[in-house]
């Protein structure tokens, strides 16, 4: 969870949820899994939060174009996040929380406006509280179902694994534009 909001792509989607499993066999607290995913999205938030801070914006977006890539975070997912900031003020910092995608970016143009830091952390955990819990529970009731869950899965398991890289490729592609270098290179 630091990780994903220190913008390295491990998404909390998958972790949050498979961390809910395990509270729902009983190897896992719910109430220290929430905790322990708050904290640690506060901790990565913060650490995107002083990146944007100390860095400029020509300088962070020299950074995205070159490196961006690598973590999944394109120069129009920035500037769709600082544009929210803008628009919104210090308040979309809770609601983007609750936001797939723009959730991780949001921390970044925080600092570069030097939003209160009081505030920024404050927003912060509420809101990645929120989604702690709403990921948590639903782990948490997929791992109580997962017995009556198996007999369909197992019917389709190919279908679904096919389905999950499917998708895991396109969001890939996506960001790194595989498609357009693949043209290019293509063309030469």
């Amino acid at each position: 969870m630091a990780l994903e909001s220190a913008l390295i792509p491990i998404p909390s989607e998958i972790t949050m949820p498979f961390s809910g499993f395990l509270v729902s066999e009983g190897k896992l607290s719910f109430v220290l899994v929430v905790l322990t995913g708050t904290f640690a999205n506060l901790v990565g938030s913060l650490a995107a939060y002083y990146l944007g801070y100390i860095l400029e914006e020509t300088v962070l977006l020299n950074l995205i174009r070159r490196y961006g890539k690598f973590i999944l975070l394109s120069e129009h997912e920035f500037h769709r996040a600082e544009m929210w900031f803008r628009k919104y003020g210090d308040k979309i910092i809770f609601i983007s929380r609750l936001l797939p995608g723009i959730r991780t970016v949001i921390s970044l143009p925080a600092g570069m406006f030097e939003m209160d830091i009081k505030k920024f952390v404050i927003y912060t955990t509420i809101g990645c509280l929120i989604w702690s819990i709403f990921l948590t529970y639903v782990g948490f009731v997929m791992g109580e179902n997962w017995n009556a869950l198996e007999p369909i899965y197992r019917k389709f398991e190919f279908l679904i694994a096919g389905v999950v890289i499917l998708v895991i490729l396109l969001y890939i592609e996506k960001h790194l534009n595989l498609r357009r270098k693949f043209l290019k290179g293509k063309g030469n």
